[in-house]
């Protein structure tokens, strides 16, 4: 039995506090991963406090996981003890449906396996990444490269996969220019993205203090949501705008901003429903989209173009010798203060 020291909550109005949990044993397929860094994704906190539908308590967040490979199972082929490796959104998926064939384990028609708040299809619960160590099977297993170091490397399990799975589904490139809005824990890596892959990239947001932030990141400008002039000039501009946000947006000034067949793409979740007058859809054949991750291959191709250009999270390590510094770094995420991916050190749980 494998024993694992973790972060976790046990309501949604608990504090997070330390203990421990059974990992089970290692598999013929399964790969033990001792963690070294946990990325803290804004769906952590929504479904540690039940904010999106309710949750498996205790529960133990985490899904940006990065660390090296400490065991493998006899049947284990794809990796060997000290790979350098991380773990995303999924730990499980049917593998015969339509999708998983395609490559597509996150949008499994049976249901894939979360990696936290889940159940295996045997009923078991999962935990995530706040934690020393976790068991995967192999083929829910990412390379990562040598050339990103793991802290920097352990926001791409989800904020990076979520941002440059659309980015290059809505074919950003040379000639495109792409809008992100929003540049925090995905924006930011969102305008990294959009810029490596070629595109014509600018930052949509409401601080001004971020401007030079976005242009280090590859940003042609910094746009204000919040000045009329910018829907102003920028109408029928945009090729694609990829809404990173949680918050209310004003869709049909956005769409105001897409050229003729444009896209706006959204990977945020707002907390409420949107609603848009669907004129401007017609008129000007755009579309209103949203994405989900990326299956398996194409994290792993993600991670290997980050790998190749340099692209990492700019992260703020959170020492979790004590549970409540979890706490203080939610607490301060919604407040939007950091810049711009809080990471456990999961050492020091």
């Amino acid at each position: 039995m494998t024993t694992s020291r973790v972060i976790k909550t046990m309501s949604p109005t608990s504090s997070f506090e330390k203990g421990t949990i059974d990992r089970g044993e290692v598999g013929p397929h399964d790969v033990l991963i001792d963690i070294e860094f946990a990325g803290i994704c804004h769906s952590d906190l929504h479904q540690a406090r039940n904010e999106w539908f309710e949750g498996i308590f205790p529960m133990v967040p985490g899904h940006e996981i990065a660390g090296h490979v400490s065991a493998v199972g006899s049947a284990v082929s794809k990796f060997k003890v000290g790979d350098a490796v991380g773990v995303g959104t999924i730990v499980g998926s049917c593998g015969e449906c339509e999708y998983c064939l395609a490559g597509r384990e996150n949008v499994c028609l049976k249901g894939n396996v979360q990696t936290y708040n889940g159940r295996h299809y045997d009923g078991r619960e999962t935990y995530g990444g706040y934690s020393s160590n976790i068991i995967v099977n192999e083929d829910f297993v990412l390379k990562i490269p040598s050339s990103l170091a793991l802290d920097v490397a352990a926001p791409l399990l989800c904020a990076g996969i979520t941002t440059y799975a659309p980015l290059k589904r809505w074919g950003a490139g040379p000639g495109k220019r792409i809008a992100i809005l929003g540049m925090g824990g995905l924006g930011h890596l969102g305008v990294k993205f959009a810029a490596a892959l070629g595109a014509e990239t600018y930052a949509l947001g409401t601080s001004i203090a971020k401007a030079a932030d976005a242009a280090s990141f590859g940003a042609s400008e910094y746009l204000l949501l919040n000045s009329e002039e910018t829907f102003s000039n920028h109408a029928n501009f945009f090729d694609v705008i990829l809404n990173t946000t949680s918050v209310e947006i004003p869709v049909d000034k956005l769409l105001g901003m897409l050229r003729v067949g444009g896209s706006l793409v959204n990977v945020g979740l707002p907390g409420k429903e949107v609603h848009y007058n669907p004129f401007s859809l017609i008129a000007s054949m755009k579309s209103i989209s949203g994405s989900n991750t990326g299956g398996i291959a194409e994290t792993q191709e993600m991670l290997d173009f980050c790998g190749l250009h340099g692209i990492a999270a700019n992260v703020e390590i959170v020492d979790a010798s004590e549970a409540s510094a979890v706490d203080a770094a939610y607490e301060r995420m919604l407040h939007s203060d950091v810049r711009y991916r809080f990471v456990i050190d999961a050492k020091t749980i």
